[in-house]
């Protein structure tokens, strides 16, 4: 577990293990989250990242026959 400090100005380093895992480079939009109690930072990905996410998921969803 890395350890953080908040400098006087509210800012913190995020540590270079994390950065290289999670793929952050300088520029990169961060979500912050309070979430019980803590922060969760969740890195901003564009919506085209998502493509192809859920190829092989069944698309057949059986039907009432009153709503076909």
């Amino acid at each position: 577990m890395s350890m953080i400090t908040v400098s006087a100005k509210y800012q913190i380093v995020i540590p270079a293990k994390i950065r290289q895992a999670l793929g952050i480079k300088p520029g990169v939009k961060l979500h912050a989250i309070e979430y019980r109690g803590r922060i969760e930072l969740v890195p901003v990905r564009p919506a085209k990242a998502a493509r192809g996410s859920l190829r092989g998921i069944d698309t057949e969803v059986p039907r009432e026959a009153d709503r076909v």
